[in-house]
């Protein structure tokens, strides 16, 4: 599966224990690129299931969208 995510960070997110979850007790950090709260994962990742293999997605307002990839041959 591929995905495409853009990023607007421009540097590291410091965590301590100021972040951890009081229910779980501790600090899930996203690794999908959808959370709407970076670098915490909130669960965002569920909308990606049944994403098909080898198509490239972007995601847009909560809304899957396929990319189309052109490659060029050499």
């Amino acid at each position: 599966m591929t995905r495409l995510v853009d990023h607007d960070a421009t540097g590291p997110v410091r965590l301590d224990e100021s972040d951890i979850d009081e229910t779980y007790g501790d600090i899930a950090v996203c690794r999908c690129g959808l959370s709407a709260d970076p670098p915490f994962c909130d669960g965002s990742h569920k909308r990606t299931e049944g994403e098909a293999d080898d198509v490239l997605y972007r995601y847009e307002d909560g809304e899957r969208y396929p990319v189309d990839v052109v490659r060029r041959e050499e």
